[in-house]
C-alpha cells in the first residue's frame, strides 16, 4: 500500500506550498490521478485523513479527479481511449506505444487561507 507514502509526500508538498504563500490553513486539496498510474484513489482518500492529522491540512477536504488513459495512433494520427489493456487503435487496429495521458499523479490545487 504505497498510497500512504504517496499521500505523505503530497501533503508535504501542499503544506510547503501553503507556508511559502504565508497561509496558516489548508482547506482543500485537489489531486489528478491517472487510470494507469497504479494508484488506488480510495486508498489515497483513506490515507489523507491519517497523514493530515496534526498539520495545517487537518480537516481539509480532498477532491480526486480521475484522468482516463489516452493513446496516440501514429498511423491515423489521432488520439484514442483504449478499451482494454491492449492499446489498439479503434480505427486501424494498430497497437500504440504512445500513452499521452493516464499515468499522472498531480497536485492540481491547494485552497488556503
Amino acid at each position: 500500500m504505497h498510497e500512504v507514502s504517496l499521500m505523505e509526500q503530497t501533503v508535504d508538498m501542499a503544506v510547503a506550498c501553503a507556508i511559502a504563500q504565508g497561509a496558516e490553513k489548508i482547506h482543500a486539496i485537489k489531486l489528478r490521478i491517472g487510470d494507469l498510474s497504479g494508484v488506488i484513489p480510495e486508498a489515497m482518500q483513506f490515507a489523507f485523513s491519517v497523514v493530515t492529522a496534526g498539520t495545517i491540512a487537518e480537516g481539509a477536504t480532498l477532491a480526486i479527479e480521475s484522468v482516463p488513459a489516452r493513446c496516440y495512433c501514429p498511423t491515423c494520427q489521432q488520439e484514442f481511449e483504449p478499451q482494454d489493456v491492449i492499446y489498439a487503435c479503434p480505427h486501424c487496429n494498430q497497437l500504440s506505444t504512445e500513452i499521452r495521458q493516464g499515468k499522472e499523479l498531480e497536485l492540481a490545487a491547494v485552497e488556503v487561507s
